[in-house]
């Protein structure tokens, strides 16, 4: 009897990818807030005449006129670094249907296309994320490219513009399903290990020669019970090759693993790692300080997304500590095909995963979720169902405040943060939507009031609505393709002070948004280590300006399938002097600077002890 009730459940599951026509009417013909003239837009979307010739490429077997619920619909990622060592951050645009492409940045903010030249475009297979590391210390940007069941691909940066695949020599060769990657140093010994990250078996076993892929399955339940894979952790040798250390470190995790964001969240001089699952609690994993961590999460961070894809740290009120934001979309999945989207409420959580909240809910609909719950090991006093944004009280404690912080969205996949205003707060911006067959969703930038909360403007701001309108040319089945968004990473392309957001959409051309905010002061810092790793990555800045302290990490990847610049940048609003400027190095080391000139980019290197 329960079982022909599953089948009905999951049934409704399938019809979630219905299009809802009342919806998608309803959407096209919403005028929403009276948009802001042209002029006091202050971002504007110039990929096309910056040289961003790129689309990131679907399965149409997949995801089109055949759609499936599988993880195809995840897109793609990209990844911002300097690999030519001329000071201006690049951009590496991952792709799953054809090559990816490496987009030299000309110094001004326009870029050309050297994928060839370097030898990176990888089109023999479905490739998700990519981040650049200096994992041998030679001053040059390596890359590092991850796959589902095509194999991940470590490239060693020659020096001349070129690159050498050394994934079979380096030790990291691995063929799985695999999602995000992140360098780091976990043992502060100077050298950059590599954590990667893996969902489960949800692919067929035969494979598309045309397409170059395999399959994936089609039905919910089937991807429920896919047999989980699990993260791998390489320790740097320090000779060029990597050593598998998971099973010591215990950061094999639980499966379904979204995104990775590292930082020391309790300031003992060890980075701390904190995974998202898509399907199930998140991880914060502490670390030991002797190559082993301890899972954490419940009594640090309490409850978590259900369903956790981006994850950032940041210091949202400049407190001198960093906060930890997470987004929910497998949460917001729940739409069945009759609702109309125009009673969401995203401001708010759900009561259930897959069902909308209403005074009456529906009694099977709930024994289906908590069936679906229990097969896929989803305790529900662990989880909640949206966005969680964890304040740093300090002490090793957090709390959640997402919605008095306004930080609750709908659809989110990735997370990009930045002072896009340079008012002295970290603002966000959110990637959002599904695409074809559902009803458009726009992209979120949330700009930081300074008060602890955060105000919506992506129409104000010139976000939204997209430039070349809602939907692609293209149709599926005479139904349109919405547009929608993945990833998203942050930089200051065109060396002006303020920073760019730059987008890989799903089944389109990226978004490349001019910031042409009013001009504010500010600080840069590009960070060179010698006895902390090369690339500085888990230094610590903070800024001493009057009674705040505002706080920027060097970051490895992460936000969700991508990496934003290693440069940390400040917005320091109408101050026209800091009072300090403190630098915590990986090894430990604290350098501070008593005087500091604003409005320019600081080179700096670890000091001798």
């Amino acid at each position: 009897m329960f079982k022909g009730k599953l089948l009905a459940g999951i049934a409704a599951i399938i019809l979630i990818v219905t299009v809802v026509t009342a919806a998608v009417v309803w959407l096209r013909g919403q005028k929403g807030p009276t948009p802001a003239s042209q002029e006091e837009k202050h971002f504007r979307d110039v990929a096309v005449e910056s040289g961003i010739m790129f689309r990131m490429r679907f399965l149409s077997k997949e995801q089109g006129e055949t759609f499936k619920i599988n993880l195809y619909d995840h897109g793609s990622g990209l990844a911002v670094g300097d690999y030519d060592g001329d000071g201006h951050d690049d951009i590496y645009f991952v792709n799953q249907l054809g090559a990816n492409a490496l987009f030299q940045n000309r110094g001004d903010g326009t870029f050309r296309d050297v994928t060839q030249a370097a030898g990176v475009g990888l089109g023999d297979r479905i490739c998700t994320m990519a981040t650049f590391a200096d994992y041998d210390n030679d001053g040059r940007q390596d890359l590092f490219v991850t796959s589902t069941r095509g194999g991940n691909v470590l490239f060693h940066n020659q020096g001349d513009g070129t690159f050498k695949d050394t994934t079979k020599e380096a030790g990291v060769l691995h063929v799985g399903h695999c999602q995000g990657a992140v360098f780091f140093d976990y043992d502060n010994d100077g050298f950059l290990d590599l954590l990667v990250l893996q969902t489960a078996a949800w692919t067929l076993k035969d494979y598309d020669a045309g397409s170059k892929y395999f399959p994936g399955k089609a039905s919910f339940l089937q991807i429920m019970e896919s047999p989980k894979e699990y993260n791998i952790l390489y320790h740097n040798n320090k000779n060029g090759r990597f050593t598998d250390v998971t099973a010591k470190s215990g950061l094999k995790g639980k499966g379904w693993a979204g995104d990775v964001a590292i930082f020391d969240y309790d300031e003992d001089g060890h980075l701390d790692v904190l995974i998202t699952s898509m399907f199930g609690r998140s991880q914060l994993y502490h670390n030991n300080g002797n190559g082993t961590f301890t899972d954490i999460t419940r009594e640090t961070l309490g409850r978590t997304p259900a369903g956790g894809m981006g994850a950032r740290a940041f210091d949202f009120n400049n407190d001198g500590k960093l906060d930890l934001y997470i987004v929910d979309m497998h949460s917001d999945m729940w739409v069945p095909s009759q609702f109309d989207l125009s009673q969401i409420d995203e401001k708010k959580k759900h009561r259930h995963m897959w069902y909308p909240d209403s005074e009456e809910d529906n009694l099977e609909a709930i024994a289906f979720e908590r069936e679906i719950m229990k097969r896929i090991d989803i305790p529900s006093g662990e989880v909640l169902f949206g966005n969680t944004f964890h304040q740093n009280l300090g002490g090793g404690k957090f709390k959640e405040i997402s919605d008095r912080a306004n930080l609750e969205t709908f659809w989110p996949w990735g997370i990009a943060s930045g002072d896009f205003d340079n008012d002295g707060f970290e603002d966000v911006f959110i990637t959002s939507g599904m695409g074809y067959p559902w009803a458009y969703w726009p992209n979120r930038l949330l700009m930081n009031k300074g008060d602890g909360t955060f105000d919506e403007r992506s129409r104000e701001e010139g976000i939204e609505p997209p430039a070349e309108g809602i939907d692609l040319p293209n149709t599926v089945r005479g139904q349109p393709m919405p547009r929608s968004s993945r990833s998203a990473a942050v930089a200051d392309f065109d060396g002006d002070g303020r920073l760019e957001i730059v987008v890989n959409n799903f089944n389109d051309r990226p978004y490349y948004f001019k910031n042409s905010s009013p001009r504010k002061n500010y600080l840069a810092f590009r960070l060179r280590g010698t006895r902390s790793n090369r690339d500085a990555i888990g230094a610590l800045v903070r800024v001493y300006a009057r009674d705040q302290i505002l706080t920027r990490q060097v970051n490895p990847a992460g936000g969700y399938l991508s990496q934003s610049s290693k440069t940390v940048h400040f917005g320091l609003g109408n101050r026209s002097t800091v009072d300090q400027v403190e630098i915590r190095w990986p090894s430990g080391l604290i350098q501070k600077l008593d005087t500091c000139a604003i409005n320019k980019l600081h080179e700096l290197v670890e000091p001798a002890p």
